[in-house]
């Protein structure tokens, strides 16, 4: 299977002001299914870090009071004692916005303080477009004289509270403040990335370039920056240890790391032009479905991500569409529920337009009927590429925030019927239907029979039987036994036209901006 099929190529990625490698080849990627599973592994590695090695990490969100495990350590103290064994500890978190808004200055600004006071460095980092944050969620763990035991993680767990759910899905013992209908501690679906090999040394170049870019951290007025200064914020990175050599080779897994940077002023130096290479690599992969388009993702709702599935699907008759959301928005509010609605109804409607009968959309609930609030941003086309990251199927992830993930493909055809689900040659991998195939057992409240979600239709058609048997569980009164599985179609309803007036464009410029240069827009491509 040529790679060049699936990834984009260098000329594709349309950055040339950086030196990431176009894919990187011989790595591994095990995916971490909910918060306390990744949380628990970050705390086991970093505990293995020495004196001289690395610890970066970057956040959109960093809570330094929440647990890694039920007994402890905090992020703060994890990271904090590491700094004092000698561990090179280097952090980039978004600046954010004041906590009075529901977002998290305070918290990310305690956080490197802590990590500060035992010897680290972590920056908060203003360098976005206005209204735009830094949504990349990594960490990356370097092991001076060890290579082989270097990992990073990526994908969509931030370091902070509310994240550290399991399967049960009765949320995290330390919540954050969400929409009534998600209870007092919300449910919380996620995944992460554990990867090891080449595509480390990929994602340390990432953290550097963002590091070492000379743009000033503090952007978007005096006030700010007067206010960084009178708390004695760090505005001056100091100077990273030398880059190690990328680790060996250790798996058959080829691995793109794709990124949103968006087009700014004063640029930045490794991204001059911004970059939209999740945008292009996801085109590129849909383009090429032929039997099933799986994702899971917090948000879809962009017109011009619907209309790239809606495209696929009028273009392959065998095309399903099967995508996981939450059942509400993270807000409630007169002012605030109205534009997160619309733009997901916009977006499902036009796909649905384009085939009805092959566009299901599911939400997740736990077994006590509470919702569970999805925030993984997984894509598995046809059971051969799949990718996980930071990134939400909208315009601003795509054009606006600094975004992260990781596309795999693994050389290892699945041998499970059918094997070439898509008609191509190229065949199944086992990487990409493993992984689409655990977040299903999940959703169906399976332990390990999977036969019949192998193939795109009847996973369709069980999955479907499934979602519509609770719901009507539910809507008949709850009698009898409750049916297995944690899905319910996905419900929208269109928005009233006095609350569309408003609510459209607050939504287009305010909740999912463009951040493409003014001749991309024009021209309506990444």
């Amino acid at each position: 299977m040529p790679l060049e099929d699936w990834f984009l190529t260098a000329d594709e990625r349309g950055n040339p002001d950086s030196h990431i490698p176009t894919w990187c080849g011989g790595n591994t990627a095990e995916p971490l299914i909910h918060g306390r599973t990744y949380f628990d592994r970050l705390v086991s590695e970093v505990e293995a870090l020495r004196d001289g090695d690395h610890l970066f990490f970057t956040d959109w969100r960093g809570d330094p009071d929440e647990r890694m495990r039920d007994d402890g350590p905090t992020v703060a103290e994890l990271f904090a004692a590491a700094a004092k064994r000698g561990v090179v500890v280097k952090g980039l978190l978004w600046r954010s916005h004041m906590d009075k808004l529901a977002y998290s200055e305070e918290e990310n600004r305690t956080l490197g303080d802590d990590i500060a006071a035992a010897g680290g460095e972590v920056l908060l980092d203003q360098r976005v477009r206005r209204g735009g944050s830094h949504h990349q969620k990594l960490v990356i763990l370097r092991h001076l004289g060890n290579p082989e035991r270097d990992i990073a993680f990526a994908g969509g767990i931030d370091l902070c509270h509310s994240r550290r759910d399991d399967a049960g899905h009765h949320g995290d013992p330390q919540p954050i403040a969400m929409s009534a209908a998600y209870g007092k501690h919300p449910p919380w679906h996620d995944v992460q990335l554990a990867l090891r090999g080449p595509v480390v040394g990929a994602l340390d170049l990432t953290f550097r370039e963002r590091w070492t870019d000379r743009v000033p951290l503090d952007q978007h007025g005096p006030i700010a920056t007067v206010q960084d200064k009178l708390r004695g914020a760090d505005l001056h990175a100091d100077r990273l240890p030398p880059q190690p050599p990328d680790p060996p080779e250790c798996g058959p897994y080829d691995i793109q790391v794709l990124r949103t940077y968006p087009a700014m002023r004063p640029p930045y130096g490794f991204a001059r032009l911004g970059e939209q290479s999740i945008a292009r690599g996801y085109t590129k992969a849909i383009k090429r479905a032929r039997r099933l388009i799986y994702l899971e993702d917090q948000y879809l709702w962009s017109k011009e991500v619907a209309q790239l599935f809606a495209d696929a699907l009028n273009a392959n008759p065998g095309l399903h569409l099967v995508a996981v959301v939450p059942r509400h928005p993270d807000v409630d509010g007169r002012f605030a529920l109205p534009p997160n609605q619309v733009g997901r109804e916009e977006a499902i409607a036009l796909c649905r337009k384009a085939a009805p009968e092959r566009v299901h959309v599911f939400d997740v609930e736990n077994h006590a009927g509470t919702p569970v609030y999805v925030h993984a941003k997984v894509c598995v086309v046809d059971d051969t590429w799949a990718s996980t990251g930071s990134d939400n199927f909208n315009r601003r992830s795509w054009t606006h925030d600094s975004e992260l993930s990781c596309a795999v493909l693994d050389r290892t055809p699945d041998e499970r019927e059918p094997r070439d689900p898509a008609g191509r040659g190229e065949g199944a991998r086992r990487y990409a239907r493993d992984l689409r195939l655990a977040l299903n057992r999940e959703h169906l409240d399976r332990a390990g029979d999977d036969a019949d979600l192998i193939d795109p239709d009847e996973a369709v058609r069980v999955i479907s039987a499934a979602a519509d048997a609770l719901r009507d569980w539910h809507a008949g009164g709850e009698r009898g036994p409750r049916p297995p599985g944690r899905l319910v179609p996905h419900e929208t309803e269109r928005l009233p036209w006095h609350q569309r007036l408003w609510a459209v464009p607050a939504y287009r410029l305010i909740y999912d901006p463009d951040g493409r240069p003014w001749r991309a827009r024009r021209a309506g491509t990444w």
